[in-house]
């Protein structure tokens, strides 16, 4: 059987690490040409070694996709070097918790610009070629998909900001979705739970360890296990479209 990706290029935002890593290896193992576009460079490259020492095509683009003009440039090398554009993968982002009062506004700054504008950014620079692919492909559609949250759902103390991004992306995702669902450029919002990534890592002190706790006791999600919900849903048949999968670690109540 073919690789079900095979003749598609993807680009992964955010895939440097965690789930934009995992997916940049789900979608090459099925046959993808993957751009990775992250702004530690030296991680991608290593990368990119990997996946081609598999046998498959990967390229490095450093670029941090709240610039509009790197978002572009990170689109234009993709196609130029790869040859097009089927799969949009809006993954970078940043989980920085804690209360509203007293926080540290940059944070917030911070997580409106990467959460959101660098998501619309990316995306309004790769739409002309996910239309062309959706039209001329044999593949016959293309694919934004957007990484969401759990939070993007559920509302709690301690993370507001994050929150309204979060809903934000699943807001987006719905219009993107009834604005192009005619033109089969599909709308894919995937929201995990509790992930074991480097997320939690630059939670400021004093709330990290709060973070932590909660899920402590229960076994959480691996990055993989969310790419493997990101690959099957982009190999779905051109007219099946899986519009918002949430995914929990089994025994995560909230």
């Amino acid at each position: 059987m073919s690789d079900p990706l095979a003749g598609t290029v993807a680009l992964v935002t955010g895939a440097s690490s965690g789930i934009g890593e995992a997916t940049a290896r789900a979608l090459a193992a099925r046959g993808a040409k993957v751009a990775l576009a992250a702004r530690r460079l030296e991680r991608l490259k290593r990368l990119a070694a990997e996946i081609g020492g598999g046998g498959h095509t990967a390229l490095a683009i450093r670029a941090d996709v709240t610039d509009q003009q790197q978002a572009i440039e990170a689109v234009e090398r993709t196609v130029d070097e790869l040859g097009g554009l089927d799969i949009l993968v809006n993954n970078a982002g940043q989980m920085l918790l804690g209360p509203i009062e007293g926080a540290p506004t940059e944070e917030w700054d911070r997580m409106i610009d990467l959460n959101l504008k660098g998501l619309i950014n990316t995306t309004h620079a790769a739409l002309p070629q996910l239309l062309a692919a959706a039209r001329d492909s044999q593949r016959g559609c293309a694919d934004v998909v957007n990484i969401g949250s759990v939070a993007g759902r559920l509302a709690r103390a301690g993370s507001g900001v994050y929150n309204l991004t979060k809903h934000g992306v699943g807001a987006f995702s719905e219009s993107f979705r009834q604005e192009f669902a005619t033109r089969k450029v599909r709308s894919i919002v995937i929201e995990p739970g509790a992930v074991e990534t480097e997320l939690t890592d630059h939670i400021r002190e004093g709330v990290r360890d709060q973070v932590r706790e909660r899920f402590a006791d229960i076994q959480v999600l691996e990055a993989g296990d969310v790419a493997d919900a990101i690959a099957y849903a982009v190999t779905r048949p051109a007219h099946v479209s899986l519009n918002e999968i949430l995914i929990r670690p089994t025994e995560q109540r909230g």
